[in-house]
């Protein structure tokens, strides 16, 4: 007959139906034990060329072993070259039995293979052993498991000890990742993949939002001020606007007021408070406002100057205007490197447009010449930019060369002195 069923009573029942009816029961060969469990673990402890093998019940092509106390199994003595041996439980039909035994490696080579056959001997690897040069003892450190363990009717197993020929749908936990995995037909897939946006399929490049708003508080980043940006508003849309507009401070030139007349008679006014009984202008605010008046008589004249918002002011130097009064040290050589020089003055433009001739054949320094010997305290500037002189300054320049060139004379005539009375 080319169809069979078994067993049932009164039937005799055959070693290879019944390995075959386990196997399909436990669906691979593997150690009845949790996955890293101690069942059939083999053990380096260095008390020489050998491992121990704990207790432990496995199935091996549908048959079953169980050891009961902890075996001891020889290693072959060392090679020349490192070698490496695999410890397994050997099913044999012919001898009906399953065994502990070494399958020896060769010196200098890989892993050996397996004997691994459908109905006869079949080696199930609990442990590769490496053998160093030299080496005396088996330690920890020279055994790597290799063991696979059954699951029920879901598996567990490491990475290195998958169900070497499952069948497509075989699920289980890989401990060395910590994830579930399951035989695909080609390989192993993780049951629950990291989905990342990458891996998504049909996902849109771009999320227009939906028209929403987020409170005040939500919003990082935001300035400050909101400076506004150009922009116009109709007058109707104004709030607020004043019935009339007083004009600010402001101005124009000559040439742009239309309708202009030719000629301005003067209002009705006086200078009280400014003029005096000589019919001079009184000081105001610490100066006296510019006239036109021809410097004569023997009164009290000042320098003027002029501030950088264009106020007038005396220049004062007695005491009582000063304090905080000490030293200043200037070199004469810095004064004797000043260039006097004569030059003409660029054109300018007045307020009409029309061109101002600039005066011509003037005597002075150059700023940026006193500032390049070191005077800087004779330098104005506006604007952080060098701009005039402080001429009214260069007498006190002048002060420290008169005074050496003094001395020096008073030197010279002391010596003069000195020579005429040596011949005399």
């Amino acid at each position: 007959m080319s169809i069979s069923s078994y067993p049932f009573d009164g039937q005799p029942v055959s070693e290879g139906q019944y390995s075959y009816l386990f196997r399909e029961l436990a669906s691979h060969s593997g150690i009845a034990d949790q996955v890293g469990g101690s069942g059939f673990a083999v053990v380096g402890d260095g008390s020489g060329m050998n491992v121990k093998v704990n207790p432990g019940f496995a199935v091996v092509r549908g048959h079953a072993v169980q050891s009961t106390a902890t075996e001891t199994v020889t290693i072959a003595a060392a090679s020349a070259a490192t070698r490496y041996d695999r410890v397994v439980l050997r099913l044999d039909p012919t001898a009906n039995n399953i065994t502990l035994a070494v399958v020896q490696g060769t010196s200098g080579g890989g892993v050996p293979a397996l004997t691994q056959t459908d109905t006869g001997v079949y080696e199930f690897p609990l442990a590769t052993v490496t053998v160093p040069v030299g080496a005396a003892t088996i330690s920890a450190g020279n055994v790597t498991s290799e063991r696979e363990f059954l699951g029920n009717s879901v598996g567990g197993w490491t990475t290195a000890t998958r169900p070497k020929n499952p069948r497509t749908g075989r699920l289980g936990l890989n401990t060395s990742t910590n994830r579930w995995e399951f035989w695909d037909g080609t390989k192993w897939a993780d049951l629950a993949p990291t989905i990342t946006w990458q891996t998504i399929e049909g996902a849109p490049a771009s999320f227009p939002p939906a028209e929403h708003t987020h409170p005040w508080d939500q919003v990082t980043g935001k300035p400050t001020t909101f400076p506004p940006s150009s922009h116009n508003h109709d007058w109707d849309q104004v709030t607020g606007k004043p019935s009339s507009f007083p004009p600010s401070s402001h101005s124009h030139s000559w040439s742009s007021i239309t309708s202009k007349p030719s000629t301005f008679p003067p209002s009705s006014h006086s200078h009280s408070g400014y003029l005096t009984s000589g019919g001079t202008i009184a000081w105001a605010n610490g100066s006296k406002q510019p006239h036109n008046n021809a410097a004569s008589g023997g009164g009290t004249w000042y320098s003027v100057w002029v501030e950088g918002d264009g106020k007038f002011c005396r220049n004062v130097s007695s005491i009582k205007f000063k304090t905080n009064v000490r030293d200043y040290e200037v070199n004469p050589e810095d004064v004797l490197k000043l260039r006097p020089v004569i030059y003409d003055r660029k054109d300018t433009l007045n307020e009409d447009g029309s061109v101002k001739e600039g005066r011509k054949d003037e005597v002075g320094l150059i700023a940026e010449e006193v500032e390049a010997a070191g005077l800087t305290w004779m330098v104005n500037y506006l604007n952080g930019e060098v701009d005039g002189l402080r001429y009214d300054l260069l007498g006190v320049a002048l002060i420290p060369v008169v005074q050496r060139q003094a001395e020096q004379i008073s030197e010279l005539e002391a010596r003069l002195a000195r020579l005429e009375a040596k011949l005399s």
